[in-house]
């Protein structure tokens, strides 16, 4: 029996060490940027938070792989339809919470007020961080952006992801044909689905779309089918290694916590807006006192309200 446990032990160790040296050697291989070192921020605030990125970079697609996950043409420049919060607050759930890329908000540096993604475009990572931060009182703890190619491949490094949908979806510009009902959707699909704005609702339906498949990433590479499996395992890490870009402080156990704070079931919100408005970008949301209410609970370190979402109508 002692030799039964004393092999058991030697097991454990070794398992831990070698867990130990996967996160040093892939950490080594993380793309960084230096999105959250800059002078003038906001203190740090209770809980934690990411701020996650999905650019519209098509960097490293061949054109074949342009036309299989139908991005269309690399149009120069940087840009982001995906902006989402993870917050983790000093009690309760973690949240999985989207900016709407239409908020009209003040970016800082004297470029004026603009829909909020222009942010990136003008000034990239550090520029989006210090606007978020401005306009949310939120200490940004982490950062992460993915692009269109790297974020297809992640989801077939871990085998596709399970997502449930109310109605069909279609969408040719975006290579978007799913059913109703739950379905396993590949790389090519889940990216078909984060992009789509072919709903009446538009960016509304859309950022809904862009939590359920982060949400089912997360929940598929922390299942054991994928901690437990190295076929599924590797690729996965070494996709992650290769498709993202973080703070040049952040590490790969970073990472790890993150994915792990999503496991069961998040809550899911959209930053409530003051409405539609009509701006010199065009249709925008206009920032309202339910959107500094919002942003004053995560602030502080709170666990976010659902019914103070801005998801209503939304169909997914």
């Amino acid at each position: 029996m002692r030799g039964v446990v004393s092999l058991a032990l030697i097991a454990l160790v070794a398992a831990i060490v070698a867990a130990a040296g996967g996160l040093v050697y892939f950490d080594g291989k993380l793309h960084r940027v230096n999105a959250l070192s800059f002078a003038g921020r906001i203190g740090p605030t209770p809980g934690t938070n990411w701020l996650v990125v999905g650019t519209d970079s098509r960097d490293g697609l061949t054109p074949a792989e342009r036309r299989k996950l139908s991005t269309g043409p690399d149009e120069g420049g940087a840009r982001t339809d995906t902006m989402m919060l993870i917050s983790t607050p000093t009690s309760g759930k973690t949240a999985i919470i989207s900016i709407p890329r239409d908020l009209y908000v003040e970016i800082p540096n004297g470029y004026g007020h603009h829909k909020i993604n222009a942010a990136f475009n003008m000034g990239g990572a550090q520029l989006l961080v210090r606007t978020v931060e401005s306009i949310s009182g939120v200490h940004i703890d982490h950062y992460a952006e993915i692009g269109f190619g790297g974020f297809a491949h992640v989801v077939d490094a871990v085998g596709g992801i399970h997502v449930c949908l109310k109605e069909p979806l279609r969408d040719p510009k975006a290579g978007l044909r799913l059913k109703a009902g739950c379905q396993d959707i590949n790389g090519r699909q889940a990216l078909g689905l984060v992009r789509s704005r072919d709903f009446p609702n538009a960016d509304l339906q859309r950022v809904v779309n862009q939590r359920k498949v982060f949400a089912a990433l997360m929940a598929k590479a922390t299942s054991p089918g994928v901690l437990l499996n190295p076929f599924r395992l590797l690729p996965f890490a070494n996709g992650i290694v290769d498709a993202l870009t973080v703070d040049t402080d952040d590490r790969s156990w970073n990472l790890l916590a993150l994915a792990w704070s999503l496991r069961g079931s998040p809550t899911m919100a959209t930053v409530p807006t003051g409405g539609p408005m009509w701006s010199q970008d065009g249709d925008s949301l206009a920032i309202g006192s339910n959107t500094e209410q919002f942003f004053a609970r995560l602030a502080r370190g709170l666990a976010v309200d659902p019914g103070t979402s801005n998801d209503g109508g939304a169909i997914g």
